[in-house]
């Protein structure tokens, strides 16, 4: 037999607390967004002084408080109410039981230990409470009591009631009540809404942007052979996650890029705040002395150790297909389905669904929304220059009107050997009004690439500034693309579309098709035969070529007596390298390009001042090769005496005065080389 415990009469005439139930608006709209939102309208009929209430799960709670917008043309919102988020936790803070303890009436009792009740007559203070079954008895609950008198023992058969002396304590036991039946549907909440002022029956709606699943769009796309009209069907997987049944609801699919966030509105936040400690009197520390100790040794210097150094478009093969008298039958059998009303904003397209939809809670539907014909012609596209073979392609431009979001496409053909045949799949990524998108579905294994590349760089002008020449230089780059189609005629009239990276700092040297995320794109039509493709980029540097060392001053004031020079032949205008440089590049330099006129004429002064610095070198060679006899012959005057003496000394003179002679004859040559660079010089300013 089911037992019962009937609380007093005080406890059960005391009001409810749990707030009124409202009147349920069933859900009439649903805007889903491919942000993670869902937009859910409720509408009904409200009488006077009815409330609103609706369940929600509780993790949409959050964004319910935050959005929540009531519409009610006579009555005012007066509040919001909802359980608290931990709702048994709250309702039996405080009480001196637990919620395990309204297991069965005896551990309820038992738990209330100490309370004042009243019971078949007799008042006194809770000792416990058991279940009692006596033989060929009802079942009875057995109270012991503290009452004035000692203790009482009471039998209490079915029916009988208790009552709690503390009204509060009974209302809380209630509220307890009422939360522990509440939380057997933990996962959702009631809200309720009060409204006020409403004299007469009326139409009100609320509505709230909750978080929900992604509305996914998939598509079906039907290809024509060459060029054409492709069959576009889109279709919509929705998921109703709202905790409500969507019956006869108007759906609508809104891609776009909204900001949304979260907040926690419905959980308890409590503010930290820094704990100021209790201040004591500060303890006193004193190290011990231990003595003093003997002064360690003496440690040998450290040894240097050497530190490292651093190292310095023809059809698509089909899984299967159909006859070719069946293309049109097949294109033309697809079932249409109902295209949804696009509306569009600035950065928003929605497609409103014609018709009511009806989604149980916790199903998932996938509706159709979008059926259109739209231009489209097949290709060739290379992602890749080192890919072996070309992607089958197409290529699709919008012109439904509105904005075509991002989904998965399932491609078929529409006629010949493909009719109805699974080609591939692809992601189409949203398409704007008016524009095109490449939708590359498989790979072309009939058609053949080869690529290679290569760099070089030619001289195209010169200019001058005193000591330097500046060399203008083009960089070329090129990249060269081999298509072998398998056959002379295969691929003729075909259209190849190559996407090629940008390098920053050089211009392309071929017609650039469109520019965007795939870098540059080129476009061809194919001869039908083999054929290669180029693709060239250039960029204009500029390079110096130092005919004269500033560094070593005015020519006219460089003596050959200060410098080394066969250590500073590069440095000097007529060195080596520096004339066989420039006739290079003369070679190279176009007839007509500018400067070219100059860079000759500087080649030959150059040619010269080499003549010019050649002699003054074996002049200089000249004159230490004397000033080494001249150095021999005082050496021999120092040591000899009588008549060798006095040879020594004319040797010494003789040797004074070729030195003298030499010196004069490098002292001339040097001078005229300085004189026609530094006339160069004047010339390249």
């Amino acid at each position: 037999m089911r037992k019962r415990l009937l609380l007093a009469p005080l406890l059960l005439a005391l009001p409810a607390m749990a707030p009124a139930w409202g009147q349920d608006l069933p859900v009439t709209a649903v805007t889903l967004s491919n942000a993670g939102l869902a937009q859910i309208e409720r509408a009904g009929r409200l009488a006077p002084g009815a409330a609103l209430s609706f369940r929600v799960p509780v993790e949409d709670v959050d964004d319910v408080l935050k959005s929540l917008l009531v519409r009610d043309p006579a009555g005012r919102v007066e509040g919001v109410r909802l359980p608290a988020q931990d709702l048994v936790a709250e309702a039996f803070r405080g009480l001196p039981l637990k919620p395990e303890d309204f297991a069965n009436r005896a551990t309820l009792l038992r738990a209330l230990r100490g309370q004042a009740v009243e019971a078949a007559g007799a008042s006194g203070r809770l000792v416990d409470a058991e279940e009692v079954q006596a033989p060929n008895a009802a079942p009875a609950l057995r109270l012991t009591l503290v009452t004035e008198q000692g203790l009482r023992s009471l039998a209490l058969p079915d029916g009988d009631g208790i009552r709690f002396a503390d009204p509060a304590l009974a209302a809380r036991l209630r509220r307890a009540a009422e939360a522990l039946a509440a939380a057997s549907t933990a996962d959702s909440r009631v809200v309720e809404i009060r409204l006020a002022g409403a004299t007469a029956p009326r139409e009100v709606s609320l509505g709230y942007v909750a978080a929900a699943p992604l509305w996914k769009p998939s598509w079906r796309l039907v290809v024509p052979a060459s060029t054409g009209e492709a069959r576009l069907q889109g279709w919509a997987v929705v998921e109703n996650r709202s905790g409500a049944d969507w019956d006869q609801v108007r759906l609508a699919l809104v891609s776009g890029n909204p900001a949304a966030f979260h907040q926690a509105l419905y959980a308890p936040i409590r503010v930290a705040r820094p704990e100021l400690p209790v201040r004591v009197a500060e303890g006193v520390s004193v190290r011990a002395d231990t003595g003093a100790t003997p002064p360690p040794p003496p440690m040998p210097a450290p040894a240097m150790a050497a530190m490292p150094m651093p190292a310095p478009a023809p059809a698509a093969r089909a899984l299967g297909g159909a006859a070719p008298e069946q293309a049109v039958r097949f294109a033309d059998s697809i079932a249409a389905v109902p295209a949804a009303l696009p509306a569009s904003a600035a950065g928003r397209v929605a497609f409103a669904l014609p018709n009511p939809v009806t989604v149980r809670s916790g199903e998932t539907a996938n509706l159709p929304f979008l059926d259109a014909a739209l231009p489209a012609e097949r290709v060739w596209w290379v992602q890749d220059l080192s890919a072996r073979n070309p992607l089958s392609a197409l290529r699709l431009r919008n012109t439904s009107g509105h904005t075509l979001p991002d989904g998965l496409a399932t491609l078929y053909g529409a006629e010949g050997p493909e009719a109805g045949a699974f080609l591939g799949d692809a992601e189409i990524r949203a398409v704007a009004p008016g524009e095109t998108r490449l939708i590359g579905f498989a790979r072309d294994r009939d058609l053949r690439l080869s690529a290679a590349s290569a760099s070089g760089e030619r001289p195209v002008g010169a200019e001058f500034r005193r000591g330097v020449v500046v060399l203008r230089v083009v960089l070329r780059q090129e990249s060269a693309l081999a298509l072998d189609p398998g056959g002379a005629e295969a691929g003729r009239g075909a259209r190849m579309i190559v996407d090629l990276p940008r390098r920053p700092g050089f211009w392309p040297r071929f017609p650039v098709a469109a520019e965007g995320d795939f870098g540059l794109r080129h476009e061809v039509v194919l001869d039908g035969g083999p054929q290669t493709l180029r693709f060239a980029w250039e960029q204009e540097n500029r390079r110096e070529l130092p005919v004269w060392d500033a560094g070593l001053g005015d020519p006219l004031l460089l003596r050959w007596r200060d410098i080394d020079v066969e250590q500073s032949l590069r440095r000097l205008p007529g060195g080596p390298a520096t004339l066989e440089n420039l006739r290079a590049t003369l070679e190279r330099l176009p007839a007509e390009a500018p400067g070219r006129d100059r860079l000759a004429a500087l080649a030959d002064r150059l040619a010269e001042l080499r003549g010019l610095l050649d002699a003054a070198r074996t002049a200089i060679r000249g004159y230490r090769s004397a000033e080494a006899a001249l150095a021999r012959a005082r050496s021999a005057a120092e040591d000899r005496t009588g008549a060798e003496r006095e040879e020594a000394r004319r040797r010494l003179n003789a040797a004074s005065v070729a030195a003298e002679r030499a010196g004069a004859a490098a002292d001339s040559a040097w001078d005229g080389w300085a004189r026609a660079a530094q006339e160069m010089l004047a010339r390249m300013e």
